[in-house]
């Protein structure tokens, strides 16, 4: 397995996010604007008030991705945690439970996205935990300038 995550294979993963990340934050933020303020009937505003959570969060994740700070960072991983958090609840409980979950970015595990939703915040975790992507954020660690004993 562990040739499997090469430079080149992070690399891959970082492009992907750079294009998913925004396109999955503007497509579900568009549905759910649609659906909160331009859709005739609808009754339950929950399935797209929680579209609009993930659209946000996608924004959030998007930002700290492009900001190398270290503080970015811990944005990042906070908002994939949540992402992740979010799609494995409100998956689980669509299947248990649709009729109180409806139809939002993360039912049945986003997939109406392609399962991009259940995908994304682990390859996007995996790129910020990966050594070389952490420097990006961190700088290079100090190296000391005592001799080891």
């Amino acid at each position: 397995m562990s040739r499997f995550w090469t430079p080149q294979v992070i690399r891959a993963i970082g492009q992907i996010l750079a294009v998913s990340y925004p396109l999955l934050a503007l497509s579900a933020g568009a549905r759910s604007i649609y659906q909160l303020f331009f859709k005739p009937g609808v009754t339950d505003y929950f399935p797209p008030a929680l579209s609009a959570v993930a659209a946000a969060i996608y924004l959030v994740a998007t930002v700290a991705f492009v900001t190398r700070k270290p503080w970015a960072w811990w944005v990042s991983v906070g908002a994939l945690s949540f992402e992740m958090t979010g799609v494995l609840v409100v998956g689980t409980l669509s299947l248990v439970m649709p009729e109180v979950i409806g139809r939002t970015v993360w039912h049945d595990f986003g997939i109406d996205y392609g399962f991009l939703p259940l995908l994304q915040p682990l390859l996007g975790l995996v790129w910020l935990f990966w050594p070389e992507n952490r420097k990006l954020f961190f700088g290079p660690r100090p190296t000391s300038s005592q001799p080891s004993r």
